[in-house]
């Protein structure tokens, strides 16, 4: 019965929803057990704060919130598998009847709701008074995080601290300003409560909760805040900068990175996770429930179509190279942001050959390269010199970066994961990288320069650009202080974040998502308009609502 009533907590989450509690509800119950009394116990009130974490997995590495974040952007664009056009393009099906963003909805505020009903409950559970403290620490900070996505993506809509028991049609909008009020007593309570350390990996920490101070902060305005947060979590918790970018890319050694602040902690076994298979067409995907990170099979190219001079195969799908879904590819203007010949995170994330694994090649022998990808262009003369396949600039974009070839082009390769157990394996044991040290450099960077604060502002970038240098080069990745421009961080952010679910966050912040889309990514540039900095509310939410004259369709999109 438990269980039933859990869900149906988190169902009415939204408020207006069409779906009904009661058909739920209306059970003999011969146990007895009510949610009063469930959570009350020590073992039902840990399990609504472990149900608090379950969101984050409908988010971190999903491919409708991976579309919502990284899509449109000056960084990433549609690949011949993406399934959400209209947030890659902005075209005229960007409403609220846009799948990805309906069901983010929904689940952004369910996780609202079983964060209200733990602030709720947790005040009068069994659990011991310095448990209490810690498991409403992790609850304020978790709906701090669901709140700041609910915001920035749809700006100010409804605002609750209310746990919703069954379902109501009558919705109010709250100001931003409101949303924010509320993201910062949280905080601030979380970190009043927050450990510094936990044996638990993946609970919210004061060092977590700190960090997402530093970017709210910077979100606000108040710069200051940023800075002084940001410091903070750089000094005063133990984190470190990995010593190499690749310690966050490769499998074996990201989970447990010394960078890595709050993370989604994440299973590869499917039996407990997102279980995505290919349909008749190749590309169709079936969602079960959360679990596992999936996040590995998006950005990969379909290298398996690839074929010689003599029509064959060279290379076949394979567990090191990924499954290619193809759903996103980089934009021409995201690979020429990396001076490859000194910064090492070039060749960390991107694919750029790919070595015969197959025997029915007559033209490439097994163990030879067969494929390679150079964001240069290539002369004729020069490609016919090799044996392997060439796939270079001009055979990917035109000359203004608009796409000619979206299903083979480079791999995206920051997220692959390698040890899964056969080619076709949807799982992985990546965790989602919530918050790590690297963005509070950047931040610490951001804050300094908006109060012309440049020299300290540069040290800190330059901290991150060291890292990323390779050997013997380290020095050359320094900035000047008249290099230091707001255009120059959002580029080291892409640079250092990309994939990793912030980039239509960035711009819409700076200011800049209009500007850079327009220059940058042509699919889009003739699209968007000035309402696109916030998303469309979901129709099926405008259907449930009664009082339509006060919750209204956000500006620009179609609905009541």
């Amino acid at each position: 019965m438990n269980k039933i009533y859990k869900w149906c907590i988190m169902a009415c989450a939204a408020t207006t929803l069409s779906t009904s509690c009661s058909d739920f509800l209306e059970e003999d119950n011969k146990s007895g057990l009510t949610a009063d009394t469930f959570y009350k116990t020590k073992s039902g009130a840990e399990a609504l704060v472990n149900s608090c974490y379950t969101p984050l997995r409908f988010w971190y590495g999903q491919e409708y919130a991976i579309s919502m974040t990284e899509l449109g952007t000056d960084i990433f664009t549609r690949g011949n598998g993406c399934g959400q056009a209209e947030l890659s393009d902005y075209n005229s099906s960007l409403q609220g009847s846009s799948t990805a963003i309906t069901k983010e909805w929904e689940r952004l505020y369910s996780a609202l709701n079983t964060c209200n009903s733990a602030i709720n409950r947790l005040p009068t559970s069994d659990l011991q008074a310095n448990e209490k403290d810690i498991r409403l620490g992790e609850a304020h900070f978790l709906r701090a995080l669901y709140l700041w996505h609910i915001v920035e993506t749809w700006g100010g809509v409804y605002l609750t601290t209310d746990e919703c028991k069954s379902p109501s049609g009558y919705v109010t909008r709250s100001s931003v300003e409101d949303f924010y009020k509320t993201i910062n007593e949280d905080l601030k309570e979380a970190f009043s409560k927050l450990p510094e350390t936990t044996t638990d990996y993946g609970r919210a920490t004061k060092g977590a909760a700190e960090a997402l101070m530093a970017r709210v902060c910077l979100y606000t305005g108040d710069n200051e805040g940023a800075l002084t947060h940001a410091k903070n979590v750089i000094n005063n918790y133990g984190y470190e900068l990995a010593g190499d970018y690749n310690e966050l890319c490769d499998i074996n050694t990201c989970n447990e990175s010394k960078e890595n602040i709050f993370v989604c902690v994440y299973d590869k076994n499917e039996i407990f996770g997102t279980s995505i298979e290919e349909g008749p067409d190749g590309n169709a995907i079936i969602w079960r429930k959360p679990g596992n990170n999936p996040v590995h099979l998006f950005w990969v190219m379909c290298y398996d179509q690839v074929l010689d001079k003599n029509g064959k195969k060279p290379v076949t799908r394979s567990i090191e190279y990924g499954r290619g879904f193809n759903r996103y590819m980089p934009t021409a203007y995201y690979l020429d942001l990396f001076n490859e010949k000194i910064d090492s995170r070039y060749d960390d994330i991107f694919q750029q050959a790919w070595i015969c694994n197959n025997n029915n090649s007559s033209y490439i022998a097994k163990g030879d390269t067969a494929i390679v990808f150079t964001k240069y262009s290539m002369s004729q003369e020069e490609q016919d010199k090799h044996n392997y396949i060439v796939i270079d600039r001009d055979k990917v974009y035109n000359t203004d970066g608009s796409i000619k070839n979206r299903v083979q082009n480079v791999t995206f390769k920051k997220f692959l994961d390698p040890t899964r157990e056969s080619v076709n394996y949807t799982g992985s044991k990546r965790h989602g990288v919530i918050l790590r040290l690297a963005e509070m450099y950047l931040i610490a960077a951001e804050a300094e320069l908006n109060m012309n604060h440049k020299k300290e502002g540069t040290e800190y970038i330059n901290q991150i650009r060291r890292r990323a240098g390779k050997e013997g080069h380290k020095t050359e990745m320094e900035i000047s202080q008249d290099e230091l421009t707001l255009d120059f961080i959002l580029d080291e952010r892409a640079r250092e974040l990309g994939g990793e679910q912030q980039r239509w966050y960035d711009l819409k912040r700076t200011g800049k998502l209009l500007e850079r889309v327009q220059k940058y990514n042509p699919d889009a540039k003739a699209n968007i308009k000035d309402y696109h900095i916030l998303r469309p509310i979901p129709q099926t939410q405008l259907d449930a609502v009664i009082n339509k004259e006060e919750f209204k369709q956000n500006t620009g999109y179609s609905g009541n």
